[in-house]
């Protein structure tokens, strides 16, 4: 049972740390003006994200338990977590930076294409169009 709950916890802190660190990541890669992803980076983050979850799991089964496991083997075990869900992240990640992308640059990199999705995405909804038109005197 707490062994359970060991785990969930581990995972609530994984899932958490990966989106951290997937936003850190793209403002990284904008501040350097990286087009393509950064090996590197996504090494850091993994390791992150590791360090983050192993803590978690440490104190959880240390404190809640009561009993110290083999290290190693959390080790091992958090780190087969971590991969499955650091790799659907980023791919979600990317999905939707590509789809509210604000422009789309053409090959020759002089003409900008407006994305309709992001222009979409950022409309007021109709109920707000006249929410404050009395007060204006419309």
């Amino acid at each position: 049972m707490y062994t359970v709950l060991t785990y969930f916890v581990s995972l609530i802190v994984m899932v958490v740390s990966v989106f951290i660190t997937l936003v850190f990541k793209n403002e990284l890669e904008r501040m350097f003006g990286e087009k393509e992803d950064v090996f590197p980076f996504h090494i850091c983050n993994v390791l992150i994200t590791l360090m983050v979850s192993f803590g978690a799991n440490a104190v959880m089964s240390i404190y809640i338990i009561g009993n110290e496991s083999n290290l190693l083997l959390q080790f091992v075990i958090l780190l087969l977590m971590i991969l499955p869900i650091y790799i659907f992240g980023h791919l979600a990640f990317e999905k939707y930076k590509s789809v509210y992308r604000k422009y789309i640059p053409t090959e020759n990199r002089k003409v900008v294409v407006l994305n309709e999705k992001y222009l979409k995405k950022k409309r007021l909804p109709s109920k707000l169009k006249n929410y404050n038109a009395i007060s204006k005197g419309k």
